[in-house]
């Protein structure tokens, strides 16, 4: 029967052991070592020798003349080395990340908000913090929410405000209505088109997975028109709203932000004598711990 393999031996030695140890590796003297860690000649030996018993091999060969390392001495010093060179830089990032200066942050966003302000909120956040690393989601308003909560999300950009305990948000953008006109259609080639203009029209809309915070504002305002869309076909993101749109399957009603991405195929028209607004908030845990996202949220209060 084979023999089981060894049980891990831990280690057991500290930092000042090493770097005691690696003066002596320095100087090859334990007496101008002792001087430049401001010890005794005795004390420094016996750590020496206490880190020699831990690790199980001698690191220096002694004599009345010299000292010098052992190929094990040698071989340990390196790698120590390269292990103050990460602890040093475990500690830079500690406190860049107390100050906000390093991190991460995971950022859930809509299609209204990357095609509005959010571009501009990032960019200027990323001048003021360029060692903090931001990475984007992409999610429906209701699945950011529900990311926020579990923690899955640093912050979001939804639309409207989100109420809900401990979660602090902020408007960062409205945006207003607009019709999305095949480019052929009768209505487009007016400057901006009424609410009523659209009734008994096929219209095209997000699904109810994707566009469940948007579709109630659509239906509210075709309701106050007096009308309720003929919902002829569905999409379950923009770029298959457009190209629904753009195919002649019919019009819909969608966020202003539309004019930042235009597409071929597509008239977008300013509703007239709609005045209310499609509100774009982040919202955010009020008592999340880091110190990037206080500077995140700070930023985009000036910013956004």
């Amino acid at each position: 029967m084979p023999r089981p393999a060894p049980a891990f031996r831990p280690l057991h030695f500290d930092l000042r052991q090493v770097r005691a140890f690696l003066a002596v590796a320095e100087s090859l003297h334990f007496g101008r070592a002792a001087d430049r860690l401001a010890m005794t000649q005795p004390a420094l030996s016996r750590t020496i020798r206490e880190l020699e018993e831990a690790i199980g091999v001698p690191l220096f060969e002694r004599s009345t003349r010299r000292v010098r390392l052992t190929s094990a001495g040698a071989a340990f010093a390196a790698e120590c080395r390269i292990a103050l060179g990460h602890l040093e830089l475990a500690a830079k990032a500690a406190k860049g990340a107390a100050r906000g200066e390093q991190g991460r942050l995971r950022v859930g966003y809509m299609d209204f908000a990357i095609n509005g302000r959010l571009p501009r909120i990032l960019q200027a956040f990323r001048a003021a913090a360029p060692n903090v690393a931001v990475d984007l989601e992409y999610m429906p308003t209701a699945a950011q929410q529900v990311a926020l909560l579990e923690g899955r999300i640093d912050i979001g950009f939804v639309i409207g405000a989100f109420q809900a305990h401990d979660v602090a948000s902020v408007c960062v953008d409205e945006d207003d209505y607009v019709a999305l006109l095949p480019e052929h259609h009768a209505l487009a080639a007016r400057a901006s088109v009424k609410l009523a203009d659209l009734e008994g029209e096929p219209f095209v809309i997000g699904t109810e997975e994707t566009f469940s915070s948007f579709r109630p504002r659509v239906f509210e305002l075709c309701r106050a028109a007096g009308f309720f869309p003929d919902i002829v076909q569905e999409a379950s993101n923009s770029n298959g709203i457009f190209g629904l749109v753009a195919a002649g399957a019919g019009v819909t009603i969608y966020a202003g932000c539309a004019r930042n991405t235009p597409r071929a195929g597509v008239a977008i028209k300013p509703l007239a004598g709609v005045r209310s607004r499609i509100p774009i908030h982040a919202a955010w845990l009020a008592d999340h711990p880091s110190e990037a996202l206080r500077r995140f949220t700070a930023s985009l209060r000036r910013h956004g």
